[in-house]
């Protein structure tokens, strides 16, 4: 399982949770909302540092990660994080690893 945050989604983050020098970004399991990976379950996100981290991805200083007790979600698939223009949100995409 890997993480990957595009630029686009990366300066959201950076501007929305107000990000600082060696801050850490974590992804989350929370109960309810509409999620892409899991019925009855969706993404959070909280500005914490990790943890017992399941997979972690750097960019430009700052981490991105899941815990080990929400690998589950993702059912052995990739999180693609992006920034949706016409939207302007977050989008969640996962690839099925082989």
């Amino acid at each position: 399982m890997n993480i990957e945050i595009t630029d686009a989604a990366f300066a959201w983050f950076r501007d929305e949770l107000a990000l600082n020098d060696g801050d850490s970004v974590q992804f989350f399991v929370r109960y309810g909302g509409c999620g892409d990976f899991q019925t009855g379950f969706s993404l959070g996100v909280t500005v914490k540092a990790p943890e017992d981290p399941a997979t972690t991805v750097e960019k430009e200083g700052f981490v991105f990660y899941i815990e080990n007790k929400d690998e589950w979600y993702f059912d052995n698939s990739d999180l693609l994080v992006d920034y949706d223009q016409q939207k302007k949100e977050i989008q969640y995409l996962h690839n099925k690893e082989t």
